[in-house]
């Protein structure tokens, strides 16, 4: 069988950084990744928002905080080497009443703990910056911008390729066979034996961490995020990204406006449990992979604490008057006629037993294996950082053991 140093399961942002990271920092090392879609950054790296996060909402100290400042540097300097479209339009953070100035002041205390260029505005400015939109006061944080991550992921997955390196698309991991000196990946394609394998394989994470015999007490549960897209003669609403106060107790950002690298402006995402771990619309479902999550404790936990909050998302999510209501908490002239058929991403958000939501960057490892089991937004920006920090604290002493590279040539 084919025979590498290191298998990295999943062709999405991350996957691909820690490839493009690990091919450039060790090229006698060899590399496959293993992507079980016909095309790499199939599902959550090409149905996000787009978004080049600043760091403004991340707890200061957490992986979140320093890779997301880290890696919005690495991604623009990225992009513009490969010649990828990118735009710092900057970002309003808005509250749009006096209940929300307190949590108004809390991100902003967060963005400045974590060196983020931000200013409080009062609606007078607001309405100079963004004036469709309302709001009692907003935090403007200019280093905030736009990009096609399906983009960023192609050209990472050519960089890899173009290294010699091998990136295999429809090769889904059906099984992990780990021992002392290596893993034996069997996928639809074909058995691949590495010396070392990453999990990088987003929503499908944690079954892959069980197969490499992670001990979990943490489970992916998908949930669905559903963009509008405003008319073209409606564009002109907002000019950034305009965000509202976030819930503290929620891990999800609220509906929000955001202008595209191609010219369209979305709204959105609301955010429900998903029936299937990719179910892009409220028709999919897997039953076993949803009586999974109904019948995981920390999802009961989860869903009677936040019941309230989680009827509202699905009646967002089913009803385009309710999303419209949310949309004009923020810019009220919005009208019905002004959204376009919505589009949808899954989010694979990790959720101890306990009913806690993993709210930080996760990675664990076994002898054999680096899972990296919560990687949910601000992922994409911050995936060349992660893969810096994937190839130096977890790949480094793991290649410096290995006394004579094996290559794909040694293939028995």
């Amino acid at each position: 069988m084919p025979t590498y140093d290191v298998a990295i399961i999943g062709g999405g942002i991350v996957g691909l950084a820690t490839a493009y990271r690990l091919t450039d920092q060790y090229p006698d090392t060899s590399v496959v990744v293993l992507e079980k879609e016909n095309r790499v950054a199939a599902h959550q790296t090409s149905h996000n928002s787009g978004v080049i996060h600043s760091g403004v909402f991340y707890e200061p100290g957490s992986l979140k905080a320093e890779n997301c400042r880290e890696g919005k540097h690495a991604l623009i300097e990225f992009c513009e080497r490969e010649g990828i479209d990118y735009e710092m339009c900057g970002k309003m953070v808005v509250a749009t009443d006096e209940s929300e100035v307190a949590g108004l002041d809390r991100i902003e205390a967060t963005g400045r703990a974590n060196q983020i260029d931000c200013t409080r505005i009062r609606p007078e400015r607001l309405y100079e910056r963004e004036p469709h939109v309302q709001g009692v006061a907003a935090l403007e944080v200019p280093s905030a911008g736009i990009v096609d991550y399906e983009a960023v992921a192609e050209a990472l997955a050519d960089g890899v390729t173009d290294r010699g390196h091998s990136v295999q698309t429809g090769a889904e991991v059906r099984d992990l066979h780990v021992t002392p000196n290596h893993v034996t990946v069997d996928t639809t394609t074909g058995a691949v034996q590495a010396r070392h394998a990453v999990n990088c394989a987003g929503l499908y994470a944690d079954r892959i961490a069980a197969m490499s015999g992670q001990n979990l007490n943490t489970k992916i549960v998908p949930f669905r995020g559903e963009y509008y897209e405003l008319v073209p003669e409606r564009r002109s609403l907002c000019s950034r990204l305009v965000y509202p106060v976030p819930d503290p107790a929620f891990p999800f950002l609220g509906v929000h406006f955001t202008p595209m690298i191609d010219g369209r402006v979305e709204c959105g995402p609301s955010a429900v449990l998903a029936f299937a771990r990719e179910g892009y619309r409220l028709a999919d479902v897997d039953w076993a992979e949803l009586w999974e999550t109904l019948t995981y404790p920390g999802f009961q936990t989860l869903a009677a604490r936040h019941w309230k909050k989680g009827l509202r998302e699905l009646l967002q999510s089913m009803s385009k008057r309710a999303y419209l209501q949310a949309a004009r908490n923020l810019i009220p002239e919005v009208q019905m006629d002004d959204f376009t058929s919505p589009r949808a991403g899954v989010r694979a958000q990790a959720l101890r037993r306990d009913g806690t939501l993993v709210n930080d960057f996760l990675i664990r490892e076994t002898d054999r294996v680096v899972n990296v089991i919560n990687a949910a937004s601000p992922a994409a920006t911050s995936a060349l950082n992660i893969g810096s920090l994937i190839v130096e604290n977890y790949l480094t002493d793991r290649l410096a053991s290995l006394q004579v590279p094996i290559g794909p040539s040694d293939a028995d």
